[in-house]
């Protein structure tokens, strides 16, 4: 009997030692089977490049989004006046990539009594869709251009290969060829991924020469000749300075620089890669001048433009003094304002130096209907360019396209995780590391991109329609109301007061500017006035 109630007990001990252990086993099973079936899903899926890169852990970040209060979601976050792309900005963006109901509940999301707030002068008659040119395009080329170029209303602004991946390139030039608009290169080169996708390139030429220079960094002729023939070159940009670091050399960290990159810009690998601040191939307005004349030849006449962030006023005036002179003109200027910029750069020169875009484009438009050349130079704007709005805008203020970059770059999948000059950006974006930037998919994020700059150029189509006008060149300052204070209201004409044709060719000159105009000197990008 005794032995009998020893092995009974030793058989329950057994069952429930055994039951406790199951169901741990079980329990474990429970929690590890989904989870790792959501890490092989989100390893095979091509949609999200942090799910890709990050399994299971990754969708973290989406279901913060869904526990978030609405409420702080559409209102405390939401801005105004030109601050950093908030949470409705990135929104939209995303929604009109992944081409999606990009409307929102409960009308305005602005404070309309603020000042800064800006909106459209819309007409009591507007035009049906019919009567609205849909895909606006503006023909960049002057009197000396032989192959002029028809450019969209809105392309991707200038972001280098090596400050981005190549499946973001290769993603950005896909959408550019799906879309029919054009794709900037940056100033890190003409590299094979702006090259395979096809789409349209304008190459840009920063002072560090990169793809065209010789081993001690001066420009190079012979190899600047041979790339801006290649039938995808349709634009070559001089990049005098741009509105991230105005006055500062761009800024690739030595984490990027990958042998390949080191070969596409003929530097060396391992050493940051610091552009000049200044070019060496000419060095005052005339030479300039001199220099874009040559570059349009060696390139068969395509269109030569330069693009700037507007700093001393009378130096872009003595540029306009140089091409009046020699009756050589840029084909394009692309104005950057100082709030504009997608990579990493001094606090103090991204916060405090530069003229805003909104200032640079009247006075540049202004400065070149003075002189009466604009009508030779077609104007780009570029600095935080993400809606229709922001097109029609800008457009108004005298520009004739505008160029997008980190709105772009929110279209490929970047959620600003602000490591863009770390090599650890986690949606592949701004990354040299092939671990990260695989999670890209180019086939899926091409099309993302070609659907936001579709949908936006839709956008500011709507809005022109909205206000009884059929194409962009109808647009003019009065078409814009901004608020200047709790009780004051401008129109962006009564702002920046439009100067007359020719007015700037001799005294007097009106009034506000008589001391740029005899500060500045063709031969010199030096103040002509002595102080002293």
């Amino acid at each position: 009997m005794g032995k009998f109630l020893f092995k009974s007990f030793i058989i329950c001990v057994g069952i429930v030692v055994l039951g406790y252990f199951w169901y741990w086993v079980l329990f474990s099973l429970a929690l590890v089977i989904p989870i790792t079936i959501l890490g092989v899903m989100d390893l095979t899926q091509t949609k999200h490049s942090i799910k890709h890169n990050f399994p299971v852990i990754g969708r973290m970040r989406w279901w913060a989004e869904w526990m978030r209060p609405k409420v702080y979601q559409y209102f405390i976050e939401s801005d105004t006046d030109g601050a950093p792309f908030n949470r409705l900005s990135r929104n939209v963006i995303y929604q009109r990539a992944k081409k999606v109901n990009d409307t929102t509940p409960f009308g305005t999301q602005l404070n309309v009594y603020e000042t800064g707030y800006e909106w459209l002068n819309h007409s009591i008659a507007p035009l049906p869709h019919s009567k609205v040119d849909h895909h606006p395009k503006v023909t960049v080329g002057g009197p000396d251009c032989k192959q002029k170029y028809n450019a969209s209303i809105f392309n991707i602004s200038a972001m280098s290969y090596g400050s981005l991946s190549k499946n973001a390139i290769m993603a950005l030039n896909g959408g550019a060829k799906i879309g029919g608009f054009a794709h900037n290169t940056g100033e890190g080169g003409l590299s094979p991924y702006h090259l395979e996708p096809g789409g349209d390139v304008i190459w840009q030429i920063g002072t560090g020469y990169f793809g065209c220079r010789n081993t001690d960094g001066t420009f190079n002729y012979d190899a600047f000749g041979e790339r801006a023939k290649l039938p995808n070159v349709k634009m070559i940009e001089i990049k005098l300075s741009q509105g991230a670091k105005p006055g500062h050399g761009g800024i690739l960290p030595a984490a990027k620089v990958t042998d390949e990159i080191a070969k596409i810009r003929l530097v060396e690998k391992g050493k940051d890669v610091l552009s000049p601040p200044y070019h060496t191939a000419f060095g005052n307005p005339l030479e300039l001048v001199g220099f874009i004349k040559r570059l349009r030849e060696l390139s068969d006449g395509k269109p030569i433009g330069f693009k700037l962030c507007i700093g001393q006023k009378s130096q872009f005036i003595s540029i306009c003094k140089a091409m009046v002179r020699q009756n050589v003109f840029a084909d394009f200027i692309t104005v950057d304002g100082g709030e504009g910029g997608t990579g990493a750069a001094p606090l103090e020169f991204s916060n405090s130096v530069g003229m805003p875009l909104r200032d640079a484009l009247a006075f540049v438009y202004d400065t070149l209907n003075g002189y009466g050349i604009k009508k030779h130079i077609k104007i780009i704007a570029s600095g935080k360019v993400h809606t229709g709005f922001d097109l029609v805008k800008n457009i108004s203020l005298g520009a004739d396209m505008c160029n997008g970059a980190r709105a772009m770059m929110l279209s490929l999948g970047c959620i600003q995780a602000l490591e863009c000059n770390t090599n650890t950006c986690p949606t592949g974006v701004a990354t040299q590391n092939p671990k990260l930037y695989k999670g890209l998919d180019v086939n899926d994020k091409k099309v993302r991109v070609a659907n936001y700059q579709a949908e936006t150029i839709k956008a500011a189509v709507e809005l022109m329609a909205a206000a009884g006008l059929s194409h962009t060149d109808k647009l003019h300052r009065s078409h814009i109301y901004r608020r200047v204070s709790a009780n004051q209201i401008q129109t962006y004409a009564e702002m920046y007061p439009y100067l007359l044709k020719g007015s700037l060719l001799e005294a007097p000159y009106p009034q506000g500017w008589e001391l740029e105009v005899m500060q500045s000197n063709e031969e010199t990008f030096d103040s002509a006035l002595n102080y002293a």
